[in-house]
Parts: structure tokens; sequence; C-alpha cells
């Protein structure tokens, strides 16, 4: 089965190869955090293939940081390609900055819990148990993007727990929550599982349970007037590919059912 699939992955990559080789360019991609591990391990692979190369920009898919995608391409940045939380994405299809037609969806993420490496791992396995290790915790962190303003303005809510977390609960802006649990100024980390898992100095102790939590589907586009549309389309079909799976699910991000 593992000799079929790669024989599978290479097919495509090889017609891939044969669409796009003539006409090799630079593709200017913007992906934010949740699909950016899949993409780290899925681009190299369709540059070696097809010729192209990818300059890669990253930035949340939100939120008020210079780097987030609707900023950048707000104040004029170039893109071929952009990668960011779906809903997100169609905001700026409305807006009239994305082909709609382009639009093709990649993956889903959830939300999961760090420690810092070495610390003992809380058992949140039921929703009880989640609301019990947030009112024991002295400090709780989580992202400025898709997650963390479920975890904000919506779990807290839901567990009831929202007034005594306010007090201990910080939104972190731009940079991986994994990395401020590692240096210890914070207990907990809250975050899209692939977004924590490549951090060092933190142990993932486990998805949210699935009764409270918040699906993102990531997904993607080219900008309208991209120089490069036809590459960029190529690279989209490769990582939305069945052949792509296996990348994406090793990186803490679930396919999409088609």
């Amino acid at each position: 089965m593992k000799k079929l699939f790669n024989v599978a992955a290479l097919s495509l990559l090889v017609s891939l190869a044969l669409s796009t080789a003539a006409q090799a360019e630079e593709i200017r991609v913007m992906t934010s955090g949740g699909f950016t591990a899949a993409y780290k391990l899925l681009g190299p692979k369709f540059a070696a293939a097809t010729g192209n190369t990818l300059d890669t920009a990253l930035g949340p898919s939100m939120g008020k940081a210079p780097e987030a995608i609707p900023n950048r391409l707000a104040r004029g940045e170039q893109a071929d390609v952009v990668i960011m939380v779906g809903y997100a994405l169609d905001d700026l299809i409305k807006q009239g900055k994305i082909d709609p037609s382009s639009r093709v969806e990649l993956a889903d993420s959830r939300i999961g819990l760090v420690v810092r490496e070495g610390a003992p791992k809380p058992d949140i396995s039921t929703v009880d148990n989640l609301k019990k290790t947030l009112l024991e915790a002295k400090s709780v962190a989580y992202s400025d993007s898709a997650s963390g303003v479920y975890i904000e303005q919506q779990l807290f809510k839901r567990l009831g727990i929202e007034a005594p977390l306010k007090a201990k609960s910080t939104m972190v802006p731009k940079i991986p929550v994994g990395s401020v649990v590692a240096t210890g100024d914070y207990q907990l980390g809250f975050q899209q599982v692939s977004e924590l898992l490549p951090v060092p100095g933190v142990s993932f102790v486990a998805k949210i349970p699935e009764s409270v939590q918040s699906v993102t589907r990531f997904a993607a586009g080219i900008p309208v007037g991209a120089q490069h549309p036809a590459q960029a389309k190529a690279l989209l079909e490769y990582m939305a590919s069945a052949q792509a799976q296996a990348d994406v699910k090793a990186t803490g991000l679930d396919s999409v059912s088609r």
C-alpha cells in the first residue's frame, strides 16, 4: 500500500512538473501558523518537482499585527497564494481581494494544550477535568488567531469560568504560544495542535474535548492580480491532493472530508 501511495504521489508531482516547468517562477506565498508546518513539508517537494521557487511570508489570519495576512494585502504586499483560516479567507473573497474560483480547502485544525517540558501533564480528557485544570492553573496563554479568539470569547463562557480566568489569562500576539510556556512565563498554553507540536521546550498534553472543541478549517486562494496564477493553482492542487495527506496529518492536522 505504501509503495502504491508513493507511486501516486510521484505521478502527481511529475504531472505538476510537466505543467509548470516551462514557466518556472518564484511563487510568493503568505501562510498563517496553523498550516505552516504542513506547508514546510509540502512546499519543498513541490518546488523540487516543478522547478518553481517559493518566497514565503508568515503571519496570522487575522488581528492587528502588521504581519497578519489581511494587513499585508491591505498595504499592497504582493502574493500569489494565501493560506489561512477559511472564514478569514472568505472575508477577503467578499472584499474582492481573492479570486473566489481559486478557493481550495486544505485541512482541519483542532485546539490542544501544552505545558512546560518536565511539568506534570494535567488530565483534560473530559469537560469537567478541563474546567478543573483551568481553574487550578496559575496562568493561561492562548494565541491571537482563531483558536485564541474562540477560547477568550466562547470557551471560558461555555465552561462558566469567564470571571476567574480573566485575571490570569493572556492573548499572546505574533509568537507561538508554546514559546512562552517553554520559558515558564505561563503554565498552560492553548493553540492549534499543528502550531504547538514544533515548539521545543514544551510537552503536548492533548486536544481539548470534542464537545467543546473548535475546529478551524484552513483554506487557500489566489489573490486577484497575482503575478503567477498558473503556478499558484498547481501548488494549491498539490497541497489539497490525496497524496499530500500523510504530511498534513503528520503535523497534527486532520484531512478534510471530500
